[in-house]
């Protein structure tokens, strides 16, 4: 274990996991670095911690740490620069009636009915369609950081989409996003687009996506969002 040089304000360190099969490249070990102690990481902290690439998943800050792998690419959007293709303009136009609301980070029944139909129809056998009520709940719902969750209802008063987004000093970040799966109109695409336009009404600069794998399906969409910023070799970069 480790000392994280580039935070002198916070005693903080880091470990590297045991592999475990990775969820986007089928056939490959994954590790992952987990920084440590976590309730050393509020949101300043962890501010500057997703600027060097690292990610939230519940109480745990980690980021990729793969043995011969840099497939996992830390992005975020260039908010001011961006302007949305035609097809996102189609998007936003059909979901322009949602009503988002920023409701209280607990448990909901309904969120919980709404994230399992999601991932039984979305992502079938990939794990995170047979989690329990207590898993969903240390993924989505335990947090350290300025957490928002918004729901996203029709005009009927339907729920349609769940967003759990982290607030941070220089943006947000789009932590993670379910809706339903018998909707059309891309509402995935359509949450990513409400985050960018909140982060120019905070006049924030940035919305991190994750991470990007250019051979990952999953992962495809975040690639027509533009232009954006991948951090290669410790240094953010233009996409080019």
């Amino acid at each position: 274990m480790s000392q994280i040089k580039e935070l002198p304000f916070a005693t903080l360190q880091f470990y590297a996991t045991a592999p475990y099969p990775c969820s986007y490249l089928p056939g490959r070990q994954a590790r992952s670095q987990v920084a440590a102690p976590g309730n050393l990481i509020h949101s300043d902290t962890y501010s500057q911690l997703i600027d060097q690439g690292f990610r939230r998943s519940g109480l745990f800050t980690y980021r990729p740490h793969c043995d011969g792998c840099k497939a996992c690419t830390p992005v975020r959007i260039n908010v001011e620069q961006f302007t949305p293709s035609r097809t996102q303009q189609r998007v936003l136009k059909r979901h322009k009636d949602l009503r988002p609301l920023v409701a209280e980070l607990a448990w909901s029944e309904e969120h919980y009915a709404l994230y399992t139909r999601y991932q039984a129809r979305r992502h079938p056998q990939g794990g995170m369609d047979e989690d329990s009520r207590q898993q969903y709940g240390e993924f989505l719902l335990a947090s350290r950081v300025n957490t928002r969750l918004v729901e996203f209802r029709d005009q009927e008063g339907t729920l349609l989409m769940v967003s759990i987004i982290d607030m941070l000093e220089q943006g947000l970040s789009s932590v993670y996003t379910f809706y339903e799966p018998e909707a059309r109109g891309s509402l995935g695409t359509y949450g990513i687009l409400w985050q960018i336009n909140q982060c120019r009404q905070l006049e924030l600069p940035w919305l991190y996506l994750g991470y990007w794998i250019e051979n990952s399906e999953k992962m495809a969409y975040k690639a027509l969002f533009k232009p954006a910023e991948y951090r290669l070799d410790g240094h953010w970069q233009a996409a080019r």
